[in-house]
């Protein structure tokens, strides 16, 4: 395994095997078929960009078309629900576009009707301050990102009875100067997959950046371990965009009821 700036895990390729295979494998030509093979399953795991109404893909980048000086991502369920209930809530935001993708591990359809705990990838903008949006800028503005772990992958040297899940870390750019809302994430934790490859990207392009990460038992939908985002609310990057906490409070068990619904097997 082999791991990048902010401790994104990555299987290093496999040198097991025999040198009578490894000959044998070089002296193997492929084939037209496996060449079609190969470049068919280049074109399907293409990250597609769609405009959200018409799903045409969008003619330029989507970092051109809408410029941006905030850039909040949520990545899980339960931060997706805090983010849909205390912050989509407040002012007019507009649905811009959505990503579609495809490969072994995930795969996505073209689903007209998503909630925002189900939806793969969708882009908004704040109607009266276009700049805060999401996409990944390049300079003169800010990133966070909110996801959560089971608490079992955080490592202390404390007794994990004196943890009480869930509890919220954070872990920071070399340029984001401000105070964060929680205590830093101590090594030798490590973060995982898009948040730390985001992280990496942002410490490379000294962009202000910072990961909340919130370590939980209970990894599905769940209201308690939605609410301990909470204190991120108080951060300049969403401080302006909450006006109503109560009547979020309200949205996020409207949230929570009728994903129960959902996920009812016998309704």
């Amino acid at each position: 395994m082999a791991a990048t700036f902010f401790g994104e895990v990555v299987k290093a390729p496999c040198r097991a095997g025999t040198e009578d295979e490894e000959e044998e494998d070089a002296g193997r030509e492929e084939t037209p078929e496996d060449t079609e093979v190969r470049r068919q399953l280049a074109r399907k795991r293409e990250v597609r960009l769609l405009r959200r109404q018409t799903k045409t893909s969008f003619e330029v980048s989507l970092l051109e078309k809408y410029p941006c000086s905030q850039f909040i991502i949520a990545i899980g369920n339960n931060a997706v629900a805090f983010l849909s209930s205390f912050v989509m809530n407040s002012g007019v935001w507009e649905e811009v576009g959505c990503a579609k993708l495809w490969n072994e591990w995930c795969r996505t359809t073209d689903t007209a009707h998503l909630s925002p705990t189900e939806a793969f990838c969708v882009f908004y903008h704040l109607k009266s301050n276009p700049s805060v949006f999401g996409s990944c800028p390049r300079k003169n503005m800010q990133i966070t990102v909110l996801t959560s772990r089971h608490v079992t992958d955080y490592k202390t040297s404390e007794s994990t009875s004196s943890l009480h899940p869930p509890f919220l870390k954070a872990l920071k750019t070399q340029n984001f100067k401000e105070a964060p809302c929680c205590s830093l994430l101590e090594q030798p934790n490590i973060v995982h997959d898009l948040p730390a490859a985001v992280l990496s990207y942002c410490q490379v392009w000294k962009i202000p950046a910072i990961l909340y990460l919130c370590y939980t038992d209970v990894m599905k939908l769940d209201i308690i371990t939605i609410e301990a985002f909470k204190p991120v609310l108080s951060s300049r990057s969403l401080k302006g965009l909450v006006e109503n906490v109560p009547q979020s409070t309200e949205i996020l068990k409207k949230l929570m009821t009728t994903n129960e619904i959902q996920s009812n097997i016998y309704t």
